[in-house]
């Protein structure tokens, strides 16, 4: 006789490495929520290996959406999922593509009401991690937005202890300028730190430019796209992180690794680090909201200057600390600094 399957949960985030690590509370919920159930995540292949270190994830299930758009989830086998979830958007296009597997329940912003209650309403000011957790809470699963560690990779780190300069981001609105980050490079190498430069997989070009312009030869430029163990690793053992609003940001919070992220488009009120733990450094102008998908530079990110970005990074690098016991940065007057008294 054949063993039952378990029920199964689907989550739809079919997005990026950040929106994927900004999820991670609301995953954790779940998989608390529903210890008996089989934890699919509707996200891209490229994520497999960074939803299953979170340890909420049984099965990923390919999906990649088109750019700002819903995957049709055509992969998905087997009897209907128990429960969907919709941690990808609030409109209808996300339900509809949730709904069309016949799930017994969906929980999402954008569902009609159920069991005589309304959804609960989208509120623009959530940060993303409270976002999805406040999702979750109306309907009485509990997460909680601090939920953020990663365990460490098993795998050793490619650069111990270097400052990490990612210069990369999904949307030139997030790009800071690559003479500024050659700055800061040069800077933080006439204070002894050794750097490396990462880059994703189309980013092998501005990774070089960056180290060019500072000097850096090319064993530091890691580039090309990190298998993600190796970068998980090289984030968790970095003495600093400095990068635009993106998925090493997010990183590097979920390892308690001290950083330093420059807003531009997007408050980080919304999707920054904890305000409170003072191993994150988050600059920003404020300004009117931009577009994050942005064809050009921000321009409250170009308001940035590269001393300020410098001296942040000096204020943390090789002041590695365990949760909740990191120094808070002296030193600087960085524009906004979350994590600061």
């Amino acid at each position: 006789m054949k063993p039952v399957p378990p029920p199964r949960v689907l989550v739809l985030r079919a997005l990026g490495l950040g929106d994927l690590l900004a999820a991670v509370p609301a995953l954790r919920g779940l998989r608390r929520g529903f210890p008996d159930h089989e934890i699919v995540l509707a996200t891209p292949p490229s994520l497999r290996d960074a939803a299953l270190a979170t340890g909420a994830v049984d099965t990923i299930l390919p999906a990649t959406a088109p750019r700002r758009g819903v995957p049709v989830l055509t992969g998905w086998h087997g009897a209907p999922p128990d429960i969907a979830v919709d941690l990808h958007g609030n409109g209808p296009e996300s339900y509809a593509a949730l709904a069309a597997l016949r799930p017994r329940r969906i929980l999402a912003y954008a569902c009609p009401p159920a069991d005589g209650l309304p959804p609960p309403g989208w509120e623009r000011e959530d940060h993303e991690r409270e976002r999805w957790c406040r999702l979750l809470r109306a309907w009485g699963i509990e997460a909680d937005p601090g939920d953020v560690r990663l365990p460490r990779p098993s795998c050793p780190s490619p650069a111990p202890d270097a400052v990490v300069v990612h210069p990369g981001a999904e949307a030139a609105a997030r790009c800071w300028p690559v003479r500024r980050y050659s700055a800061v490079v040069r800077g933080l190498l006439a204070e002894g730190h050794r750097v490396v430069v990462t880059g994703g997989p189309a980013e092998a070009e501005l990774a070089a430019a960056v180290a060019e312009g500072a000097g850096l030869g090319p064993r530091d430029v890691l580039s090309g796209g990190l298998p993600f163990a190796r970068l998980s690793a090289l984030i968790a053992d970095a003495g600093c992180v400095v990068s635009g609003d993106t998925g090493l940001a997010h990183l590097a919070v979920a390892h308690g690794t001290p950083s330093v992220t420059l807003f531009g488009p997007v408050a980080p009120r919304l999707w920054g680090p904890p305000p409170d733990d003072p191993r994150h450094t988050a600059l920003w102008y404020p300004g009117p909201p931009g577009d994050p998908h942005g064809t050009s530079a921000d321009p409250s990110l170009l308001r940035i200057g590269a001393d300020e970005v410098l001296a942040a990074a000096l204020a943390h690098a090789g002041h590695r600390s365990t949760a909740g016991e990191g120094p808070t940065p002296e030193g600087f007057r960085p524009v906004e600094a979350q994590g600061r008294a």
